[in-house]
């Protein structure tokens, strides 16, 4: 009975999303293809027509190819469960392996998260080869592609087998309460990761240099000094060698801190117009909003782990999505795939709660850059990034709402205006 309800609940969830995210998607593309032909008053003077009309084509072809994809995963995710993709990778493993040992777990994980791949391949390849190309964005070689996906696989593996073994370990002996303790342990490899990232990690992937532009380096660190910010380095990185889009941003934590500058960031921004934008990445950093995010980040995973505890040794969880659990042996490793499979589809409609609140540490960081740089400045900045990216400045108002993590081009532009 409970499997039974389970299911219908999951199926109900499934369509609604769907359903949800169909509504918004074709809200989005007739609203861009309703403007397409007119640039917003505030924008006429800076925003040629031709610009924002690509804006508009790159956005319904994102909003279209996205709308595929889910599709796409949405069948994939059907195949998993209730028509046995997951149980016949299950039976396959234990047929070779002869027993539902550790081995069985791990490779139970790494065969979904490999078929999962292999599957997105595709659509991986399509989105930076022809829809990225088509709009003058793709600078990446197929060669490149390749490489960082045999790169990223080997980091997967690296980082994230032991990681697996350790949650595993906890779960199969650490008592009713291996939540905890698996939470703990999660939570420290995120610092860690944070930690690591930006000088062992990220570097395996892109160039970093120091920046070399002294009037710019004096007037960055004029802006850290100002606010009260240290860093481990100002460095540029080789962004181009993938994409033509531009950006900015710090990473790491505590003393590893570094700024880095995409280079087709600083080949398109005045002096001015970088140190506004980086005033505004570092009010993200001094309003704590970086903090905030992980601490409510931490304290999520503690609950759904806490769910996850609960569901593990429910049997209707697994027959509901499709799956006989092992009646000798563990079955964590398949609750950990099924909880990862069925959470955003009962969770998709808290959606908009984490846009709102991205969109309000926006504002904050806006205002925060203009008490230390000039709102003209980040304005102009952000003008450019927005026909530079082919951001389109006509979104559908309740698809940026559900989705968008920056505020509307023209209210976010309105705002530093009235500022001013």
């Amino acid at each position: 009975m409970y499997s039974l309800t389970f299911s219908v609940l999951f199926v109900a969830f499934l369509f609604l999303s769907l359903a949800v995210r169909f509504w918004l998607g074709s809200r989005q593309i007739r609203h861009v293809l309703a403007h397409r032909n007119q640039v917003p008053p505030r924008f006429a003077e800076k925003i040629p027509q031709e610009a924002h009309r690509k804006a508009a084509d790159y956005t319904v072809a994102k909003t279209k190819f996205a709308l595929l994809s889910l599709l796409v995963n949405a069948a994939v995710l059907v195949g998993f469960t209730f028509l046995g993709g997951l149980q016949s990778l299950s039976i396959a493993l234990l047929q070779w392996l002869g027993s539902p040992g550790m081995v069985y777990q791990l490779l139970l994980i790494a065969g979904f998260a490999v078929i999962s791949a292999a599957i997105d391949l595709p659509f991986d390849y399509y989105r930076q080869f022809v829809l990225e190309e088509r709009f003058g964005f793709n600078k990446m070689t197929r060669r490149l592609f390749f490489a960082d996906l045999v790169k990223n696989t080997l980091l997967g593996a690296v980082i994230g087998l032991p990681l697996l073994w350790v949650i595993l370990t906890l779960m199969n002996g650490a008592g009713d309460l291996w939540w905890i303790y698996a939470w703990i342990v999660w939570c420290g490899f995120q610092l860690l990761m944070l930690v690591l990232f930006p000088t062992v990690i990220a570097p395996l992937f892109n160039k970093f240099t120091p920046l070399t532009d002294d009037a710019l380096r004096s007037r960055i660190e004029a802006l850290m000094q100002r606010v009260g910010f240290a860093s481990k380095g100002l460095f540029v990185m080789d962004g181009s060698r993938r994409s033509a889009h531009g950006n900015a941003y710090f990473s790491g934590f505590g003393g590893a801190k570094r700024i880095v500058f995409f280079d087709t960031l600083l080949a398109r921004l005045t002096p001015p117009e970088v140190e506004a934008v980086l005033a505004h990445e570092l009010g993200h950093f001094k309003l704590k909003h970086i903090v905030k995010r992980i601490s409510v980040i931490f304290a999520v995973s503690l609950a759904f782990l806490a769910l996850l505890g609960y569901l593990k040794s429910r049997i209707w969880f697994y027959t509901g999505l499709g799956v006989t659990p092992l009646p000798f042996g563990s079955n964590d490793a398949m609750a950990l795939i099924l909880f990862m499979l069925a959470l955003p589809i009962f969770t998709f409609l808290l959606s908009p709660l984490s846009s709102l609140t991205s969109r309000k540490h926006e504002f904050e960081a806006d205002a925060f850059a203009v008490k230390h740089t000039n709102a003209p400045d980040l304005v102009s900045a952000l003008v450019k990034l927005y026909e530079d990216n082919a951001a389109t400045l006509t979104p559908d108002p309740l698809h940026s709402a559900f989705y968008d993590s920056h505020p509307p081009a023209t209210v976010r532009i309105d705002r530093l205006l009235a500022s001013a």
